[in-house]
């Protein structure tokens, strides 16, 4: 199933069924050699003959320089790999759920006109139920309430709407996190906005990587959007999915980092900045520059203008290029 990285194959098929097993169940033999292959750099093509597996899994390939030796290929390059395949049929996956949804929710609808507290899972049309169902619920809520606000979404109306909002919540006494992404710290009218209610009762904080909107009032009802337009949203009151969406809330907020704390993207000895690391990462999942700017909040010009600077810390003379050396430097074993 998988081939070497010049694209033959390399093993016989007498090989192949005479040392079965998949990727996932590597022998103890072909990982001791690749092990070894990886601490010296390169092993004779003769010590894989106990292991074909490494070379028709595509873990070692022939040296250019010498084809009686075999180098081993990084194993961050390897898992990105077989990982590929993998994330594009959970891409595809998603999709089909998409049209699903998008199928049902007339029907749906027929069962929602009316929003109650009763109903565990209700569909919100358009910007002014969405925010009828928002008012309603703060105005409800007593003791917190947690929100995910990505960082590409803000306009003058929005932030407007947020502060009287907030500072009607913080007035009651409940107290209000929020989570941006990292590139808000540069976003001088929403540093002004969260100047307004810093006073203790709300805490802001930021991470490189934000899904979608969430606010969630008191632990008892959630919004998130379903559609790109923000024109659809769910009101979620079932208990079971407000706990997990507090669960997600919580793990990535123990991740990210106090917007009180200064600028996150600090330089790492390799001259490699946080927000490279995270484009770097992006980049070996195989994103193109307009997802990983939509992911990253911010815009694409921005982006391409990091990636450049990454290419350019790395000695990268092209894309395909930058992707070997950035399995090759070792940055994304910083996450592991």
């Amino acid at each position: 199933m998988f081939r070497t990285l010049g694209g033959g194959d390399l093993t016989p098929n007498r090989t192949k069924t005479a040392h079965p097993h998949g990727v996932t169940e590597l022998c103890e033999e072909g990982g001791r050699l690749y092990a070894h292959a990886l601490r010296a750099g390169r092993v004779p093509r003769t010590d894989a003959e106990a292991a074909p597996c490494l070379v028709e899994f595509a873990l070692l390939h022939p040296d250019p320089d010498d084809p009686d030796w075999l180098r081993p290929v990084p194993p961050a390059v390897a898992l990105t790999q077989r990982l590929t395949p993998i994330e594009r049929e959970i891409a595809d996956r998603r999709r089909s759920a998409i049209e699903l949804s998008d199928l049902f929710e007339p029907f749906l609808a027929l069962s929602t006109h009316v929003a109650t507290a009763t109903h565990s899972i209700t569909v919100l049309e358009g910007s002014d139920r969405i925010n009828a169902a928002l008012d309603l619920a703060t105005a409800e809520c007593q003791t917190e309430m947690l929100t995910v606000q990505p960082s590409n979404r803000f306009t003058e109306r929005t932030v407007k709407q947020g502060l009287e909002r907030d500072t009607d919540l913080v007035d009651r006494g409940v107290r209000i996190r929020t989570l941006y992404q990292h590139t808000v710290r540069y976003n001088l009218k929403q540093l002004a906005y969260v100047a307004q209610l810093a006073n203790g009762k709300v805490e802001y904080r930021t991470i490189d990587e934000l899904v979608e909107r969430l606010i969630i009032c008191d632990e008892t009802v959630a919004f998130i959007p379903i559609r790109d337009d923000q024109q659809v949203a769910l009101e979620l009151r079932h208990p079971g999915l407000v706990r997990y969406l507090v669960k997600v809330f919580e793990f990535m907020w123990s991740r990210a980092v106090p917007l009180s704390a200064g600028a996150p993207y600090e330089t790492a000895p390799d001259g490699i900045t946080e927000i490279q690391h995270s484009i770097a990462k992006l980049l070996i999942e195989g994103h193109v520059d307009e997802a990983i700017a939509r992911r990253l909040g911010m815009n694409v010009r921005t982006c391409r203008a990091h990636i450049a600077k990454l290419a350019q810390a790395l000695g990268s003379g092209s894309r395909a290029q930058l992707g070997y050396l950035i399995a090759q430097s070792g940055m994304l074993e910083r996450d592991q």
